[in-house]
């Protein structure tokens, strides 16, 4: 196993090791598993079901865990400079423009999902990223072959002289043809080819809870937002399978992170500048294996 992905494993084990004396049954926290609750007239919140391959509700109230209420357990650990807030439903994760701002699962074989994909989550974003994107969810990161898919808000993409450095230009080909604001989903086909990105019709709103979604079902990208169907593209193929974390509210190497001092920390990126951060909060995230038509509870009432 590679260096990295020890330390990643060991820094889960160790940080969820303090939750598991919660759990009761099969294994699964009452805490984690059950919805949270809404307020009155507000939607309900996402259900881990026979499709869920993860369900991150952020629901605790601090600390590096962040527990997984889908059926795979895929528990996760937060960086150093993301912090609990009130969210759409109890609590959210709020992020911040720093490159220790994120939250991260390890690799699994569970994010492998031939038969389809569906990203949603509940982000109310405070700010566009000034260079080219800030992802919301992705498994992408700058190492050759870990590329999968990413779903990320399209940024400012601005240059010199207008901001003091370049970007290092990760994603300047994906966000090419999308304007500021739209949501992106980019996938690296399986077979030979350039990664493919589709954008919704629509820009998200700041300062405002939205739900987003991208779905792919092998042969359409479709985008909604609170639950309704906003644009979609004929795309035939399936996404690249690899190796690569979970990574939310950022994109980084995973080499670049230590756990050396007790939290998980990016501190040997050659460059800390937090380019691809995230800026605002992230609610009820669920990735599943299946292209989900619809979105109970999604709808602005």
């Amino acid at each position: 196993m590679k260096r990295a992905a020890l330390v990643l494993a060991a820094a889960v084990l160790a940080l969820s090791g303090c939750a598991h004396g919660a759990r009761t049954g099969a294994g699964a926290s009452e805490e984690t598993t059950a919805a949270k609750p809404a307020r009155r007239g507000a939607p309900a919140p996402p259900a881990a079901d026979s499709v869920t391959v993860g369900l991150w509700r952020f629901e605790e109230n601090g600390g590096a865990h962040v527990a997984d209420s889908g059926p795979f357990r895929l528990d996760a650990v937060a960086g150093t400079e993301t912090r609990t807030d009130f969210g759409r439903f109890g609590h959210a994760r709020v992020f911040h423009p720093s490159l220790d701002s994120f939250v991260l699962a390890p690799y699994s074989p569970a994010f492998e999902t031939p038969g389809g994909l569906t990203v949603e989550a509940w982000i109310r974003p405070s700010a566009f990223a000034t260079y080219e994107d800030m992802p919301i969810a992705a498994r992408w990161t700058p190492r050759a072959g870990e590329q999968s898919w990413l779903f990320a808000l399209v940024g400012r993409r601005l240059k010199p002289p207008t901001v003091d450095r370049p970007s290092p230009g990760y994603h300047d080909e994906l966000v090419r043809l999308g304007s500021l604001g739209v949501l992106m989903f980019a996938f690296q086909p399986a077979e030979a080819g350039a990664p493919r990105a589709f954008f919704s019709s629509r820009p998200i709103e700041l300062d405002r809870w939205t739900h987003v979604a991208a779905t792919f079902d092998g042969q359409v990208v479709r985008f909604y937002l609170d639950g309704m169907l906003d644009s979609q593209y004929a795309t035939p193929g399936s996404i690249r399978p690899c190796e690569a974390p979970l990574v939310i509210g950022n994109f980084l190497d995973p080499r670049w992170l230590t756990d050396f001092g007790g939290d998980l920390r990016a501190a040997q990126a050659p460059d800390p500048t937090p380019y691809y951060a995230f800026q605002g909060y992230i609610d009820e995230l669920r990735i599943s294996n299946r292209a989900r038509e619809s979105f109970p509870g999604a709808e602005v009432r």
